[in-house]
């Protein structure tokens, strides 16, 4: 198959940040997606639904004419989120969910949930209006080797959440275990997962045989190929639990390649020719539409998009560098390398 046309696919979890950055990452995305789960982990957080649709305002300044680009938006979970919150959600049209981040997980994390025990009133209000939680996956305890901790979280949070609250609608966001991938698997419909590009086509020999790939940095971190291997059955089986999410993150080139580089991965420019690479490398190419534009807008609610998009499969290179805020630039994923599909 050398030519696919997909309705017009969507990015479940994205970072666009704010300000500046706005500039590159918000035409980088419209240009791939019609919709996009917009995380809120900003420096202040969006914690309520007026901040949220104050944020999508700036979003949308930046949205090329001409391109129908439509950003979900989500509120940051503290420890002093209000029950009162959630309802608002639900009446609200641009706002879908809210995201839990343990406290100091992820970029921009310090403010989220210390003990997800203090906010069981919360959780109680989004099982009650099926607002979904969409959760970062990890424990954030010092003694817990990095390559353990989404194992843990799904043993010791996510499983007892489960069984207080199981009606709760949630996704798991950036899977990256074998153990993530069945947790979801044996879940009733309410539970569903995201996956990146980067952990379909990467493991972590990728980011260290060779010398360190900062670039290849992010959080979960890529783990060992088998895990990747069972991420490509999962992604590619047609199960509708499994969707589209890049995790797209930018940082500065020298915010990366640092003694201390931050964590994320920069795919949207060429985010679905990534995933069309992935599908066709195990020989399902035919299966990345329901992956990329039905699964997660049937999780979420909302209506599939009915535009189309082609891809052919023609190699490109994708850029070595991208101009990203003022006098600096930002390395996409798998930047100078040639893959196999175009997006036309």
């Amino acid at each position: 198959m050398n030519t696919i046309t997909l309705l017009q696919p969507d990015d479940w979890h994205v970072h666009l940040r704010d300000g500046l950055a706005l500039k590159r990452t918000v035409p980088d995305l419209a240009r791939q997606f019609s919709r996009a789960i917009c995380m809120p982990n900003l420096v202040p957080p969006v914690k309520t639904v007026d901040e949220a649709l104050a944020y999508r305002e700036r979003i949308m300044a930046h949205a090329p004419e001409g391109v129908n680009f439509d950003p979900r938006m989500v509120l940051y979970f503290t420890d002093y989120t209000s029950p009162e919150e959630v309802k608002k959600i639900k009446d609200s049209e641009y706002v879908n969910a809210i995201k839990l981040y343990p406290a100091g997980a992820t970029t921009n994390s310090d403010n989220g949930v210390s003990d997800i025990r203090k906010v069981y009133a919360v959780i109680e209000q989004l099982e009650k209006y099926q607002v979904p939680l969409l959760l970062h996956g990890e424990v954030t305890h010092n003694h817990v080797d990095i390559f353990d901790r989404e194992k843990r979280f799904l043993d010791e949070v996510l499983s007892p959440l489960l069984k207080q609250f199981p009606a709760l609608k949630i996704v798991l966001e950036h899977i990256t275990t074998s153990e993530a991938a069945h947790f979801v698997l044996e879940q009733d419909r309410n539970v569903a997962a995201t996956i990146t590009p980067q952990h379909l086509l990467f493991n972590r020999n990728d980011m260290l045989v060779g010398g360190i790939k900062p670039h290849f940095y992010c959080l979960p971190i890529l783990k060992r190929q088998s895990h990747q291997q069972t991420l490509l059955e999962v992604a590619t089986s047609g199960n509708p639990k499994f969707f589209l999410g890049t995790d797209s993150a930018p940082h500065s080139k020298n915010a990366k390649e640092n003694a201390c580089g931050c964590a994320g991965c920069y795919s949207a420019p060429t985010a679905i020719e990534l995933y069309a690479q992935a599908f066709d490398q195990v020989g399902r190419i035919e299966r990345l539409e329901g992956f990329a534009s039905m699964f997660g807008a049937d999780f979420y609610g909302l209506p599939r998009n009915t535009q189309t998009i082609s891809l052919v499969k023609e190699p490109q290179v994708i850029p070595a560098s991208l101009e990203y805020l003022e006098n600096e630039q930002i390395i996409p994923l798998y930047a100078g390398q040639t893959i196999q599909w175009r997006k036309v």
